[in-house]
This record gives C-alpha cells, sequence and structure tokens, in this order.
C-alpha cells in the first residue's frame, strides 16, 4: 500500500553507501541545506539511532517522529512503536512526512513512499556500515535531476527526485 505523502530523503554514495558509525559519510553543505529547504516545515521520520546522531535535537520547525521498537518518546515530539500505527498518522497529515533515516527504517518504509528525494554522491566510501536499499529504486520514475559540484568533497552531487 502506497501512502501518497511520504516520502524518503537521503544522500547516497557508491554501492548504496549512507552512513558509518552512526553518522553521515560527509559534512557536505549544499546537500544539509537541500534536506532544509526540502523538510522545513514537514513531519521528518527517524529511527532511534537516526535521533541520537542529530547534533541539534529535535529538528526545528518540523515535527519530528521516532520510530522505535524499544524506546520512549523524548520530549517535543511523537513516537510510534510499529509500522501500521505511524502509517495511520502519516496518512492523517496535509503535508508530505519525509523519512530520514537510518538504513533500517528506509528498508521497512520504502515500499510505503510515493517519492524519493535522493542525493547521489559519486563517491567510493569503503569504510561504510550503513546501506540504503537501492535495488528497490527501478519502482520509481526520475520526474527531476539537478546537478551542483560540491567543492567540499570536489565532486558533483545530482538531487533526483523519483515517484511511483
Amino acid at each position: 500500500m502506497i501512502v501518497d505523502n511520504l516520502a524518503i530523503i537521503v544522500a547516497i554514495a557508491q554501492h548504496g553507501a549512507i552512513g558509518r558509525k552512526n553518522q553521515l559519510l560527509w559534512h557536505i553543505p549544499e546537500d544539509l541545506k537541500y534536506f532544509k529547504e526540502t523538510t522545513i516545515g514537514h513531519p521528518v521520520i527517524m529511527g532511534w539511532n537516526t535521533w541520537l546522531s542529530l547534533p541539534k535535537r529535535p529538528l526545528p520547525n518540523r515535527l519530528n517522529i521516532i520510530l522505535s521498537f524499544k524506546h520512549t518518546c523524548p520530549e517535543g515530539c511523537k513516537a510510534f512503536s510499529n509500522i501500521p500505527d505511524c502509517l495511520a498518522f502519516v496518512k492523517q497529515q496535509d503535508k508530505t512526512c519525509f523519512v530520514i533515516g537510518g538504513a533500517s527504517i528506509y528498508a521497512q518504509l520504502i515500499d510505503y513512499c510515493k517519492q524519493l528525494y535522493i542525493t547521489w554522491i559519486d563517491k567510493e566510501c569503503n569504510d561504510a556500515d550503513a546501506f540504503f536499499p537501492i535495488d528497490k529504486i527501478c519502482h520509481f520514475k526520475l520526474i527531476n535531476e539537478k546537478q551542483h559540484f560540491a567543492a567540499s568533497i570536489n565532486s558533483v552531487l545530482r538531487f533526483c527526485v523519483y515517484e511511483r
């Protein structure tokens, strides 16, 4: 069942790499700006480890939703212990809700998503320990792409939006 207002936003390096030791692979100001501009004013859904990795909690100007089977809800957030309850809540929202990680949450929710907002980073990361389920992207169609040179990593970023 596709949820029309559920989307994923993620930065993906080569081979589907998205993280290492519960952190982003690189600090890329252009991607962080894109993330903020895209998600501001929208609910964001994350797992517990992503919550812990945030330098500023909760993310400002966004309803922070934590999907965790073990932990209680931090102040200023909404929490769900199961996917059906989380999706029921998402369906009631009048804005797009963005799944922001981590790897397990992406894998569990991608089949429900209508859109993917992917920043493709053409870099190798041999010591990544978190990966995006890139085999599922074939179920989506590319509808928008913008390229930007990121001096911080000396590489081109591709900001792509996919839709079912």
